[in-house]
Formats: structure tokens, sequence, C-alpha cells
């Protein structure tokens, strides 16, 4: 199993991919804006390329969100690609970092408030816009830097350790669990199996 979990985590994570250090407070507010944007029924490559265009535009913070306006946010979204849910994402991105600064200050704070991981996932599911999955995004890549991001193992990832015969406590190690559910996505879901880098681990290929 240790060979597997080593090819496993070759594949990097997507906020690892985004350039972010996790363990700082700027890049978590960061990878929180890039949760958002992964969450959306999208490819993964557009929300990435409109992430970096906010991220070029220096839209990466509560404040700097809100005075962008609805308008620059709307031409950000579009000049990444992100056409199809731009207007409805510009106002939600609008109203979550305007309740984030005014209900907590900052992201940093809406952690240190919460009580215990329960609470933490309560509290971002408050925001509008803000559901389940954006938070199981969010949360995965920082388990061990969060000691209170524990959120519940997603499916995708749960999909393919049952192909690679890896048990959940396999899945406990910080980077595993994003890592697996990025070869769901961008191996399983694709029917790239030939380009797998665990294909020859895979229960699935090996029974075909």
């Amino acid at each position: 199993m240790r060979d597997v979990i080593e090819k496993v985590l070759r594949l990097i994570t997507y906020s690892q991919e985004l350039d972010l250090d996790l363990k700082t407070e700027e890049d978590r507010f960061k990878w929180f804006l890039a949760s958002l944007l992964f969450a959306k029924r999208i490819s993964s490559e557009v929300a990435k390329r409109t992430y970096r265009e906010f991220e070029k535009e220096g839209i990466v913070t509560p404040d700097s969100i809100t005075e962008a306006g609805w308008d620059k946010l709307v031409e950000v979204l579009d000049s990444g690609g992100y056409v199809r849910y731009d207007f409805s994402t510009a106002s939600k991105l609008l109203e979550i970092a305007t309740s984030l600064r005014d209900k907590y200050g900052s992201l940093e704070i809406l952690y240190i408030q919460s009580k215990d991981s329960k609470d933490l996932e309560k509290r971002l599911l408050e925001f509008k816009g803000v559901g389940p999955t954006t938070v199981n995004i969010f949360l995965r890549e920082l388990k061990g830097v969060w000691e209170k991001a524990r959120p519940r193992l997603s499916p995708l990832a749960k999909e393919v350790a049952f192909r690679l015969g890896l048990g959940e406590e396999e899945l406990e190690p910080p980077t595993v669990e994003s890592a697996l559910v990025r070869l769901n996505l961008e191996f399983c879901k694709r029917r790239r199996c030939s380009s797998c880098p665990v294909r020859e681990e895979c229960q699935e290929v090996g029974a075909t």
C-alpha cells in the first residue's frame, strides 16, 4: 500500500498547482476563493484559469472583492472563461466577502471562533452560496494545517480508494484525499486509464 500512496502523492493538489502556501493566512483565503470557483459544474481548467485572472487583477481578498464591484467581477470571470455562471458567481462573491468581513473580520477569526470541525463547517455553510461541495473542496486541502479541518471523505476519493484497495485510514494523511479526487476527475471520469499514474494498481482496470 505504501507504493500506491507514494504514486498517488506524486499528483499535486489543485492548491499546489496554483502555487498557494496554505500555511499562510493570505493564501488560505485565496484557496477559499478558488474553492468557490471549483465548486460549480465547470471544468477544473476553467476554474484554474479564472482564479489566475483574479490573482492577476489583485482581487484576492475580501476587501479587494468588494472594492472591485459586480461589473469588474463579471469581467474577470468572463476573461477566465467562467461565462456560464458569471453573473450569479459575481453576486455570490460580493455577498460572501461582505458577510465574512462584517460578521468575522476575516477567515482566520471564523476559524478561531469555531468550536470544532462540525462548527467550522456550519459557519462556512452559513454564507449564502457556500454549499457542502465548496466546504469539502476548501477544507480537505487544509488537513494538517487547520486542526479543525476534518471534512467527511469525498465520495470521489472513496471511489478511487476502493479501486486501489485503500482503506479509509490510509486516506487520513494530508493531501492524499485531494490527490485521489484529482485522479477521479482527471483520469477516471475522462476514461484516461492508459495514462493514469496508478493504472497498474487499479482493480477496475485489471478486471477489464
